[in-house]
């Protein structure tokens, strides 16, 4: 038996053929966007209803009041208590759950195939009539608040939350968290919640898709008995533009005197998922910081062993969100991660990624696309986000060819007009009396100092 050399690169595998499930796309009630996967390899389906009723449409005092009515939906409708609704779930072997965020809110459901009649008639009354009880109003609230508190106190959090202020402009709503602020969340009444669905949680611009074992001819018909009488559009719409809170490079540390590591975060606004670049600024990103292999992870993990793992991300969502790279790194070492960070980033956006990590990165991100795709849940969220972003119905049939085709000279295009190291915004939770010494001597930006409460 010959021995495995583990010196040498194992050669790529043959790319095997992928195809996306079949998607139809019914007439559905009042503007209803409803679309039906086949997926019949098992008895189950997955339902995941869109409203556009999202936290981008909010002003700052209503904030985290999309999230906290979400949370509280599964509270019990005007016919029945959040008990009842459990329990009538559970004996059909049927799951729900809710959830806001920036572009709206979703209902996300599972089933057996043959018990989807049942499940369909609870999601529908979930939906069209809840009735926010005191107790669960409350206890929506209490979660909430417990959840921004904790936040303060999590470094990583801390880090995330004070970046997000330093890349967008105060009146941008991405410049604060989705689930709102103390104060914001502490003035919530259950006539807040009410009025809220009742004025947005509507079919308009939303959608209603359906995976699974299902004929779309009886998913329509099902529809159109639960929600046939729903209509109307959401009362609130986003209005606003996304513009950075400023164009120079600086530096804040956000001072937690009894840490041991610094979390950092370096970013900008990136980009909208309607950018002409998302295939191939995706590509130049895995090559950055969206693989193991990424140039930050071999940097600061491999080579330098700062941290057990450093990531880059664009968040696109429907006007441009963060660009952000995170890391944990020792107190001592936060200086050097930082320039390195900043080195790394230099480097993608002058002279972008070689033809060999193109190559390697197209390969990984074809290559994953169906793992991603393996249940009636996944399926259903991807078919989601067509609504959600409205991108063209085929535009998954086609993610494998057009991600393996991104050439290099795109992937460097979208690079140099994406990523922009003289307006990084660099963020370090750390022990102040540590790292602003190592930061000043970066000389990239000004330093300033804030208490981790301010």
């Amino acid at each position: 038996m010959s021995s495995l050399d583990r010196t040498e690169v194992p050669e790529r595998g043959t790319m095997r053929d992928f195809s996306f499930p079949d998607v139809t796309r019914v007439d559905g009630p009042n503007g209803l966007d409803l679309r039906v996967g086949r997926m019949s390899r098992l008895p189950v389906v997955s339902v995941n209803l869109f409203m556009r009723a999202g936290e981008a449409a909010l002003a700052p005092s209503r904030a985290g009041l999309g999230v906290l009515t979400a949370d509280a939906l599964e509270g019990g409708s005007r016919r029945r208590s959040g008990t009842e609704i459990a329990e009538a779930m559970e004996s059909i072997g049927a799951r729900l759950s809710a959830a806001g965020g920036w572009e709206g809110t979703s209902v996300a459901m599972s089933c057996l195939a043959d018990r989807l009649p049942e499940a369909m008639a609870i999601l529908a009354e979930t939906v069209l009539e809840p009735a926010f009880p005191d107790d669960e109003v409350e206890r929506a609230k209490e979660q909430q608040l417990a959840h921004i508190r904790q936040r303060t106190m999590d470094p990583g959090s801390l880090a995330t939350d004070a970046a997000r202020v330093r890349y967008f402009a105060e009146s941008v709503p991405y410049a604060r968290p989705v689930d709102g602020s103390v104060e914001s969340i502490a003035e919530m009444q259950r006539d807040s919640m009410r009025g809220y669905a009742d004025a947005n949680y509507r079919p308009g611009g939303g959608g209603l898709v359906v995976v699974g074992d299902v004929e779309p001819t009886e998913v329509q018909a099902m529809v159109r008995e639960h929600f046939g009488s729903w209509e109307g559009e959401p009362g609130t719409r986003p209005d606003f533009t996304v513009e950075p809170r400023t164009r120079q490079c600086t530096i804040t540390v956000v001072n937690r005197p009894t840490s041991v590591q610094s979390e950092i975060r370096v970013g900008h606004v990136g980009a909208a998922r309607s950018t002409p670049d998302y295939y191939a600024l995706s590509i130049a990103n895995m090559v950055l910081g969206g693989m193991f292999t990424s140039r930050l992870n071999l940097n600061l993990r491999e080579r330098n062993g700062w941290t057990y793992g450093v990531r880059s991300r664009f968040t696109f969502r429907s006007q441009p969100g963060p660009f952000q790279v995170s890391a944990a790194v020792g107190s001592e070492a936060t200086g050097p991660a930082v320039r390195e960070i900043v080195h790394e980033l230099r480097g993608m956006a002058q002279d972008g990624p070689t033809e060999e990590e193109v190559t390697a990165a197209r390969d990984f991100a074809a290559g994953i696309f169906g793992l991603q795709l393996e249940t009636a849940a996944q399926v259903a969220t991807r078919v989601s986000q067509l609504i959600v972003f409205g991108l063209p119905d085929d535009h998954f049939d086609r993610y494998r060819d057009t991600v393996r085709g991104v050439t290099r000279d795109q992937a460097a295009g979208a690079a140099a007009r994406h990523i922009r190291p003289d307006e990084l915004q660099i963020v370090v939770a750390g022990r102040a009396d540590e790292v602003v010494g190592q930061l000043e001597a970066l000389e990239v930006g000004p330093v300033e100092v804030v208490e981790a409460d301010a």
